[in-house]
């Protein structure tokens, strides 16, 4: 692969990036994997199974993906989420909207495009005012913001911000020796605390999202990594990664993917827009809920309740536009695939969303405590009966 160009590698790119996207979809309808359900479970029901299976897949992504890594399949380094800039403000303050978002528009990234699959409306709309405000903060009037006011707030680690470069730069010993340990501790100790439950073993469709979700992660830093990887780009002369939106070695991620995915709609007669690793992957991801829902009869077109629903949606969905743009990342972009590299700045966004979804809940229940309940109907005195039947009859 290496001799080849990147218009040959392309398709090898996409079409992976597609049927890895597929199958999480398909398996993402099935086992009804929502991070922000799974959320929702733990704060307003106390019930972790739902979490367990997000910790589940992230489990399966660190040991898989430093597999590859300690393999020399694939060079963790190259993604943008170990970079040596470390962006805290942006982390915690993208993490936290994109968590508040992902509440008010009934899902995060990946699940939009999962209901979006199995017919549901709203979900199209949420999409689609996620994708506009994604490219806003990438390259509009947010993204000014997000330039000016919150990335000049960061850390310069001297080599990496993942916790083994880190560790290496503090103790002198190799970064391959605390890869392994730390994927072991880390990994590991998640498989523990998962599969302590005595519910979440009994549910054959847990482990399977959790397994499925964390190995899709792995086969994508595989395909962007390994397959799509050019040494010396003939046309460049420089190291490259093929159809890549970053240029740099990508797994799965939900929002700017949403955002590239309209853009290559609008603009589809200009010949430099092309299918990339992301938008294929949005596009794998709907295909493959639409498939299962399609086979197992569960597809049901769905729509607004009302206008403040619908306002709900909208907002939620601008707000993870630029929340997961800010944090470099949604619920799988930074909370599975940037986990899955050990970097200090996932870990901080995967903190930030849950806190910010869970703060978000809190509100709305206290809101909906505080509104007054309806007032009984009351019978109306005779006298006023009397008047009412005299008016109808004239």
């Amino acid at each position: 692969m290496s001799e080849a160009t990147p218009a040959q590698l392309a398709p090898y790119v996409t079409g992976g990036a597609f049927i890895l996207a597929f199958i999480f979809g398909a398996i993402g309808n099935r086992t009804n994997f929502c991070t922000m359900g799974a959320v929702s479970d733990w704060v307003n029901m106390g019930d972790l199974n739902r979490m367990r299976m997000w910790l589940l897949a992230i489990a399966v992504a660190i040991i898989g993906s430093n597999a590859l890594h300690l393999g020399g399949l694939v060079d963790l380094s190259k993604s943008l989420y170990q970079t040596p800039n470390f962006t805290w403000l942006s982390y915690v303050v993208g993490g936290f909207v994109f968590g508040i978002g992902m509440t008010l528009g009934s899902g995060c990234g990946s699940k939009t495009l999962i209901r979006i699959g199995g017919g549901n409306l709203k979900s199209v709309i949420v999409f689609v005012f996620l994708g506009i405000a994604a490219y806003m903060t990438l390259k509009g009037v947010f993204g000014a913001f997000r330039v000016a006011v919150l990335e000049p707030v960061s850390l310069q680690f001297p080599t990496g911000q993942d916790l083994p470069s880190i560790l290496a730069s503090a103790t002198g010993l190799e970064k391959n020796i605390w890869i392994g340990a730390l994927t072991a501790a880390i990994g590991g100790g998640l498989l523990v605390f998962v599969y302590l439950s005595e519910d979440f073993r009994a549910s054959f469709d847990y482990t399977l999202g959790g397994v499925v979700t964390g190995l899709v992660v792995v086969g994508g830093w595989y395909v962007s990594g390994a397959l799509g990887y050019l040494a010396e780009d003939p046309n460049t002369l420089q190291e490259a990664f093929v159809a890549t939106n970053s240029g740099r070695m990508e797994s799965f991620s939900f929002v700017a993917p949403q955002a590239y995915t309209l853009e290559l709609l609008m603009f589809w007669t200009d010949k430099s827009k092309i299918v990339t690793y992301g938008i294929a992957s949005a596009i794998g991801v709907i295909a493959g809920s639409a498939a299962y829902a399609l086979v197992t009869r569960q597809f049901r077109w769905e729509s607004f309740r009302d206008a403040p629903d619908t306002a709900n949606h909208i907002v939620g969905g601008m707000l993870m536009g630029f929340g997961g743009i800010t944090a470099l990342g949604c619920t799988v972009g930074q909370g599975i695939s940037g986990f899955s590299t050990l970097a200090l700045g996932s870990i901080m966004t995967f903190v930030a969303i849950i806190a910010g979804s869970a703060a978000t809940m809190k509100f709305q229940y206290w809101r909906m405590m505080r509104e007054p309940e309806p007032k009984p109907m009351q019978a109306e005195p005779e006298s006023a009966i009397s008047l009412t039947e005299t008016s109808r009859r004239r």
